[in-house]
């Protein structure tokens, strides 16, 4: 299970900072842009993204009205996926098919209300599928346990989809995503606050292919 660290800034030149740091202890990196409309939190504008030094590869979850528009107007040479929601003003069908075009993969980020019923349709269209733990844009939300029913049930409707899992991710859970057989985790706060951010990100890593290797033996 992949873990990547993700950067939530309000200043793009905090966001340059973070990404040359992450450079030193990882080969991805999750930038999550805001516009305080779709969802109550703000970062820089993501049109911003631009002026980024080239330093690692990195995909963007974008919690923001109009994914479309603001990705017509990033043309990052690192950019490699973009993860976006079903409740924006989005049609998927064109987005993943204007991705496509650039070369981008596509992320489809689904809330904790959001069932599998709701997604299925589009689920095959997408590379990865995130699942929120937490309801997005809230800081401190608490973990959502229900979440987990639903990785598993989309787990059973589409084995091979790559699964992903975004918010609250901690050391004392990273087991539960091990045993679901989630492909990968997205941490933030754990990893860029408090201590340093490469110790950090060891301590992910170690705990989950040491939890991996568990399930592997059991």
């Amino acid at each position: 299970m992949k873990v990547i660290p993700a950067i939530l800034s309000e200043r793009v030149e905090d966001c340059q900072r973070m990404l040359k740091e992450a450079a030193s202890f990882t080969d991805y990196v999750q930038v999550d842009l805001m516009d305080g409309v779709f969802v109550p939190s703000r970062s820089f504008p993501g049109e911003r993204i631009n002026e980024l030094e080239k330093s690692i590869p990195f995909e963007v979850h974008l919690m923001v009205q109009d994914p479309l528009h603001l990705m017509s107007a990033i043309g990052h040479p690192s950019l490699k996926q973009a993860i976006f929601h079903l409740e924006s003003r989005v049609d998927p069908l064109a987005f993943t098919r204007a991705m496509k075009e650039r070369g981008v993969k596509t992320g489809l980020a689904i809330r904790p209300e959001t069932s599998v019923d709701q997604f299925h349709a589009f689920a095959p269209q997408v590379d990865t599928l995130l699942f929120l733990t937490v309801d997005p844009g809230f800081y401190g939300s608490p973990f959502k346990t229900e979440v987990l029913n639903k990785i598993e049930e989309t787990r059973r409707r589409f084995p091979g989809k790559p699964i992903a899992v975004d918010g609250a991710v901690s050391l004392d859970n990273l087991n539960l995503f091990v045993e679901l057989g989630v492909d990968a985790v997205c941490v933030g706060s754990r990893i860029f606050l408090g201590g340093k951010p490469e110790e950090n990100y060891r301590r992910f890593s170690d705990k989950a292919k040491e939890l991996e290797d568990r399930v592997h033996r059991e």
